[in-house]
């Protein structure tokens, strides 16, 4: 039996795998970048998100973020005791609520600014190639979007 030049099923040809590999790569570059924050990855998306615009309804955040609520809350309980967000009630509804920065969330920023120099120092990427991948990065995630329709 002759092999086909090109197995469609040879791992290292997998998107899934290389996106995989990448994403877990990247998030370890992060991981002792934030650190000294005291912000996990997970909670420093939701800070970048907050950083955009406060308040937010959660259901805003969780859409934003592409993450589903139950994901999304526990992250968001840390951030409160950790004392850099609070939720606030929307009047005349008990089920939804806002999230906004508190002072200590807000201080936070001007701290985060040095995260994508050193990610970008770390990586060792011209910053052309970084921003070429996300471009292409965000055509992926809308194709996902609309094959998941």
């Amino acid at each position: 039996m002759q092999s086909l030049p090109e197995d469609l099923l040879e791992l290292d040809r997998q998107v899934c795998f290389a996106l995989a590999v990448a994403s877990r790569g990247v998030i370890g570059v992060y991981r002792p970048i934030l650190e000294p924050l005291g912000l996990t990855h997970p909670q420093y998306l939701v800070m970048l998100a907050l950083w955009e615009g406060t308040p937010l309804r959660f259901r805003e955040l969780a859409d934003r973020l592409h993450l589903d609520p139950a994901t999304l809350s526990p992250i968001i309980k840390r951030l409160e005791q950790s004392g850099l967000i609070e939720r606030q009630p929307v009047a005349g509804d008990e089920r939804t609520f806002l999230l906004a920065l508190t002072g200590q969330g807000s201080a936070l920023r001007e701290r985060a600014l040095d995260v994508p120099p050193a990610v970008i120092e770390r990586l060792g990427l011209p910053v052309e190639r970084l921003l070429a991948l996300r471009d292409e990065l965000a055509v992926v995630i809308e194709a996902v979007g609309r094959a998941a329709e």
